[in-house]
């Protein structure tokens, strides 16, 4: 077990280092001065002097990258010297201090993603943590209605196989994943929240969060979040009723389950008591793929239908080429998707007993 979580773990940190250095290469060597984009308008060679110490943009792009190393690490160095780039001589970041080796303190903190360009230096993590449990909350109702439906419309078609019942949910299911999520959303949001606006109620648009009349605070508002879930959950919808029926007809064929039928049990209760667990292994192991991934995919499906998440953030923060949220973001993504991946791994040794964990 030790020797599992430790391969894991270790596996995880290669695959964080790998993703902080491609996005930092990549947005570095972006055109553009990222001086110029935070003073706007109103620079002057001073004050771009200025920032450019600040955040170290004045240093080559090797050192600029162990700045932004070390601004992620949990256990960081930082100069005493005040010539020095540091966030922590500023005064508004706490750190827990635990020695000191001539001019270089090494320090204790959570990873600082740096402050926002366009946000009057708002601190990244704070953008992330007012946008990022929306997209959380979307991709749970979408995840959720993608298991529900997807799963017993796999049992439904694997137990009518080869009829006009299965061959119907394949062809949904096979149009579910064809679908771009982008159409689906345009084509969802004017026919529901336009067209048939008057029964069904719903909106174009709107988050999960609503401003009242007065302007005196905020109330939650649920029905903004049946659209955008359902498109998001579409192409899930799919891959889940083609795995759950796959799976299914091929535990069907195994031995033990012709010694429960010989034994006279039904259809139903040997499904429920031996096969679905069984036919769950392809199953979990796509919706876990599927839930790291919604929070990438929500990037069309929040900006169309106007969701304030993480993909909204994401995209307002393309047009502005506000980089450090565009790295910070993909970092939160990317670290989702890692830690998922480990949890799915427990999930699948439990379903398959002849999994081990070595």
């Amino acid at each position: 077990m030790i020797r599992y979580f430790t391969y894991k773990l270790g596996y995880a940190l290669l695959t964080l280092f790998g993703v902080v250095t491609v996005i930092f290469l990549l947005f570095t060597v972006l055109p553009g001065d990222p001086a110029r984009m935070m003073l706007d308008q109103n620079e002057n060679s001073e004050q771009l002097a200025i920032i450019k110490k600040k955040y170290g943009f004045d240093q080559p792009v090797s050192k600029q990258y162990l700045y932004y190393l070390n601004d992620l690490s949990p256990v960081s160095f930082h100069s005493t010297d005040a010539d020095s780039y540091t966030y922590l001589t500023e005064g508004k970041y706490t750190a827990l201090q635990l020695f000191t080796v001539g001019r270089v303190t090494t320090v204790i903190k959570t990873p600082y993603l740096r402050e926002s360009f366009q946000k009057s230096g708002k601190k990244v993590t704070q953008v992330i943590g007012d946008t990022l449990p929306n997209t959380i909350v979307l991709a749970i109702f979408a995840i959720i209605i993608a298991i529900i439906i997807g799963i017993a419309l796999g049992v439904v078609s694997a137990l009518y196989k080869d009829t006009w019942i299965d061959r119907t949910i394949a062809l949904v299911s096979t149009l579910g994943m064809s679908l771009p999520s982008f159409f689906a959303a345009i084509l969802f949001a004017w026919v529901f929240g336009f067209l048939l606006h008057r029964y069904t109620g719903l909106d174009m648009t709107g988050s999960l969060y609503e401003v009242d009349d007065f302007g005196e605070g905020s109330y939650i508002k649920w029905k903004n979040l049946i659209l955008p879930s359902i498109v998001l959950g579409i192409r899930p919808l799919g891959v889940v009723i083609q795995l759950m029926r796959n799976s299914l007809l091929e535990v069907m064929g195994q031995d033990y389950i012709r010694t429960a039928r010989a034994k006279g049990l039904s259809e139903v209760k040997i499904i429920r008591r031996h096969a679905l667990k069984n036919a769950l292994n392809p199953v979990v192991t796509a919706i876990s793929g599927w839930f790291a991934s919604m929070l990438a995919g929500a990037v069309f499906v929040e900006y169309i239908f106007g969701w304030n998440g993480l993909g909204k953030e994401v995209v307002d923060a393309l047009n502005t080429l506000d980089l450090p949220v565009i790295m910070g973001s993909v970092l939160v993504i990317a670290t989702t998707f890692v830690i998922i991946n480990i949890m799915v791994d427990l999930i699948y040794a439990y379903l398959d007993p002849r999994i081990r964990l070595e």
